[in-house]
């Protein structure tokens, strides 16, 4: 009866040994997907960083171009490049017909 004895306060001890290990081994992968998460995070952090910057830096080169365009197309510029490239002049006032819109 004694090997009986032995036996079950053996059995609650070797449970709660494999408790501990399924525990720690538990614990531990949780640690790991911590610090793997972790990193993903800060790496996604970074990347929106870096995309925040370049959606900086072409607003402003988009407001650039927009003041390069309304430079390029001011009436101004317009006129006098007709002048001295085209040769172009306002006509005279006696060339100018006026059409009329007729209606039925």
């Amino acid at each position: 009866m004694k090997k009986n004895t032995k036996a079950k306060e053996q059995e609650p001890i070797n449970a709660s040994f494999w408790g501990i290990g399924v525990l720690s081994l538990m614990v531990f992968a949780s640690a790991i997907a911590v610090v793997y998460y972790t990193h993903q995070s800060r790496q996604h952090f970074t990347t929106l960083q870096s995309l925040q910057q370049e959606i900086e830096s072409l607003q402003v080169e988009w407001g650039q171009l927009l003041l390069e365009q309304g430079t390029w197309s001011s009436d101004a510029r317009v006129e006098r490049l007709a002048r001295e490239r085209l040769q172009m002049t306002l006509p005279e006032s006696s060339t100018v017909v006026v059409v009329e819109n007729q209606k039925d």
